[in-house]
């Protein structure tokens, strides 16, 4: 049986019930429920119709913070990661899920949720907190767009972190047309990278059976700490918060019924279309740290920790003029993916906690002034070398909000009252708490280690 499915004597639980109040208004209300599902339909024509949300969520596992994980562990420690890259993509196929599951059952996003179920003044932290973790997500996705945009074109960083905000008209545009739009365009830019890293690894010539060894994972990531250190890193820089809040408000872009045959139909069909595309997540991110350590690694390269520096050595190393242009391209199609996908996500945010009843282009331009402006003061001052700082931070802040979004979305979706049918079964109830429980463990550890290297082994 299917995780996420019930047995036959839950189901005279309403799924609805257990919520303190009705949901007042949609997040995204300007594309809630726009798309149609068709009915008595055969499985496969349904299915295409839910084929979307997944792969907004997939651009966050794979932006430019995890460009410079993975590109720091294949050229420190060759293919050994791999492993941590295939747990962190289970993880995130997991959490995804339960968060489509509460937009389809409880018929509310996450933000919602954590409003009605808790007391203002946790309310009000959670969104606090939430709110930071989306301006440290967009600091590190507006940079990478921005260092793209130096790369390809020269344009000075303070230039290009401006010219990011392009992406509130682009959303708005293709959101006036049709949500359809704006998936059409997520895909074709997720495709766009995985063409252009098919390509960097026909150049690359990597040990595919080295490669293949190092999904297995070794005793060696947890007896060196700073090989433990780099995993943790990619662990963080790959389970995203604000994905979580994006996914359970988008799912709700479609018209489904309200039936107990149609909502579990609905979350198997958005369960299948998360985990391909995250799978197609994993094959970018996997990529990247290939490329790394055939390219880098494997020359002696080891020193090579950020993603300007990947970019210069790139063709020297490989002799193909075309690798680093495509190497940049990506990068360019990454970033612009993630901002996009960062200011949704930061609508949700804002709707889904206060209600503010404001103009959508002024809620994302107001998600993208906040990212944008401490992005252009730290350029502005600090320069290249400022900014890499400002995107190792932002992934930190990131790990510290995680904790915020995962314990409230297991709690949510293992309350029989709120989810009714739909609840969480006992091995996935535990499966989550014990997730929550580790991912918070693990990210204060990062914390502690990069606030206070020198008393954590191999962190400094």
């Amino acid at each position: 049986m299917n995780a996420l499915e019930t047995t036959d004597e839950d189901r005279d639980i309403l799924p609805t019930a257990g919520w303190n109040q009705p949901v007042r208004e949609p997040s995204l209300p300007e594309a809630f429920r726009s798309v149609q599902v068709p009915k008595n339909a055969k499985f496969w024509r349904r299915m295409l119709s839910f084929v979307g949300p997944g792969y907004l969520v997939a651009v966050g596992y794979m932006d430019p913070g995890n460009w410079a994980t993975d590109i720091t562990g294949g050229s420190v420690y060759a293919y050994a990661l791999l492993s941590v890259i295939l747990l962190s993509n289970f993880i995130a196929i997991y959490l995804q899920a339960l968060a489509a599951k509460l937009g389809i059952v409880a018929g509310r996003d996450l933000a919602q949720a954590c409003r009605d179920a808790y007391s203002r003044p946790v309310a009000i932290g959670l969104w606090l907190s939430a709110e930071i973790g989306i301006v440290a997500c967009d600091i590190a996705e507006v940079i990478g767009a921005a260092i793209a945009l130096n790369l390809l074109f020269h344009i000075p960083l303070v230039v290009g972190v401006i010219l990011t905000g392009a992406d509130v008209l682009i959303v708005l545009a293709l959101q006036g047309k049709g949500f359809r739009y704006v998936e059409a365009l997520i895909m074709t830019l997720i495709g766009t990278m995985m063409v252009i890293f098919g390509l960097e690894l026909a150049y690359a010539h990597p040990n595919w059976n080295a490669a293949l060894h190092g999904f297995l994972p070794t005793p060696q990531i947890i007896r060196d700490p700073a090989m433990l250190y780099i995993a943790l890193g990619i662990l963080g820089a790959t389970v995203m918060p604000h994905n979580l809040y994006l996914h359970s408000s988008i799912i709700q872009t479609r018209r489904f019924g309200r039936s107990y045959e149609e909502l579990k139909d609905t979350i198997r069909a958005a369960y299948t279309d998360s985990t391909i595309a995250l799978m197609l997540a994993l094959f970018v991110n996997c990529a990247i740290l290939i490329l790394a350590a055939a390219t880098f690694f494997r020359t002696g390269h080891h020193e090579v920790g950020d993603i300007e520096g990947a970019y210069k050595l790139l063709t020297p190393l490989l002799g193909a003029a075309l690798a680093t242009p495509l190497f940049a391209i990506g990068l360019l199609a990454s970033g612009q993916n993630s901002t996009i996908t960062g200011t949704m996500a930061g609508q949700v945010i804002l709707e889904g906690f206060t209600h503010l009843k404001i103009a959508p282009w002024l809620r994302r331009m107001i998600s993208r002034l906040i990212a944008i402006v401490p992005c252009v003061f730290v350029t502005a001052l600090a320069g290249p070398g400022g900014t890499g700082k400002l995107l190792i931070f932002s992934q930190v802040v990131l790990s510290l909000q995680l904790s915020f979004a995962v314990i409230p979305l297991v709690q949510f979706t293992s309350d029989r009252l709120k989810m009714g049918p739909f609840v969480n079964r006992l091995p996935v109830k535990a499966l989550g708490w014990t997730l929550a429980v580790t991912i918070a463990l693990l990210n204060i550890y990062l914390v502690f280690a990069t606030f206070f290297p020198h008393l954590v082994p191999g962190a400094a």
